[in-house]
């Protein structure tokens, strides 16, 4: 449900807007080594050109050359590469990895456009594909769901995008904002103070008015936020992480030492009223333990813990603060 494919199919929209033709192509079964994982999905225009990826390499291009040589089923159908070792090293599929992969032209727009819209409003939404018919289907699903193939019906899962608010517009916040975009978050920076506010130039990061208490409550935060706390100023961190930590947000942190956040869990704690559990998800001091000293090195090791926790990878003594 990576928000890499709600690209795909925004750029495959276009294009069939445009009057071309366009295949998409998921991958269904791995077996052995597989550069990218089952529900990966590419689309191909008419011309050859491409978005996303089923395997980073040589399968995109014979899947290309296919396309441009016209080659196009009327309705879905079953692909696989590597079945042999000979041909595993033919596609560059490492260690004998072997894809199954389905193939459906893109008819009927009508899909995409709902898909779009609902993921945008932050639904998690199931798509179920009948290879004998090319029936589109979509559901609301839950985050307990997974993709699912039976031979006759792909059901694939498409996310809203992953989103990163920002408590200050500091220097370290901007090199935030700037490396969470790459990593395809959208990101918001709230920061009521105007010396800081009116200096943020981040291309892309959307700046948000008002209170961060009152920016937190209004984003309505799900499990596709994370909420990091970076002004060092009690008055606006603790209230942001106030409304934070009784939220669904995914990850929250916040800035500060050890002794520092001690007496933040005290604060909210004794003035708020936040519970035991809800202090034990606050990631404080905030990012993985690396050592980092200048704003780029704490970005670092903020997004990379962010990441740990959305990959749900976090070892037992760091998930304390991760929304399964």
């Amino acid at each position: 449900m990576e928000s890499l494919d709600l690209r795909v199919l925004t750029d495959a929209l276009a294009w069939r807007r445009a009057g071309q033709p366009v295949t998409l192509v998921t991958v269904v079964d791995t077996w052995g080594s597989a550069p990218r994982p089952p529900g990966a999905l590419l689309a191909v225009r008419g011309d050859g050109v491409v978005s996303g990826s089923v395997s980073g390499g040589c399968v995109e291009d014979d899947l290309i050359a296919r396309v441009k040589a016209g080659e196009r089923s009327r309705l879905p159908s079953m692909i696989a590469y590597g079945v042999s070792k000979d041909e595993a090293a033919r596609f560059g599929l490492p260690c004998g990895g072997t894809l199954r992969l389905v193939q459906e032209p893109l008819n009927d727009t009508g899909w995409v456009e709902e898909l779009l819209a609902r993921t945008a409003s932050h639904e998690l939404v199931a798509r179920t594909l009948t290879l004998a018919t090319g029936q589109v289907q979509l559901a609301r699903a839950t985050r307990e769901a997974r993709m699912q193939f039976d031979g006759s019906k792909l059901t694939t899962l498409f996310g809203p995008r992953w989103r990163l608010l920002l408590v200050g517009a500091g220097q370290l916040s901007q090199a935030v904002a700037q490396m969470a975009q790459l990593l395809d978050f959208e990101v918001l920076v709230c920061d009521p103070r105007e010396e800081y506010a009116t200096t943020l130039n981040v291309p892309g990061a959307l700046r948000v008015c008002g209170m961060p208490d009152d920016a937190v409550r209004d984003l309505q935060p799900d499990a596709h936020t994370a909420i990091v706390a970076l002004t060092h100023d009690p008055k606006l961190d603790d209230m942001a992480l106030l409304e934070a930590l009784r939220s669904a947000a995914f990850y929250v942190g916040a800035l500060g030492s050890a002794r520092n956040q001690a007496k933040r869990k005290e604060r909210l704690a004794e003035h708020f009223g936040l519970t035991e559990a809800e202090l034990a998800r606050l990631h404080g001091p905030v990012g993985l333990r690396i050592g980092a000293k200048t704003p780029a090195e704490i970005a670092v090791s903020v997004l990379a813990q962010i990441i740990e926790c959305k990959n749900a990878i976090a070892q037992p003594a760091a998930t304390a603060g991760c929304v399964a």
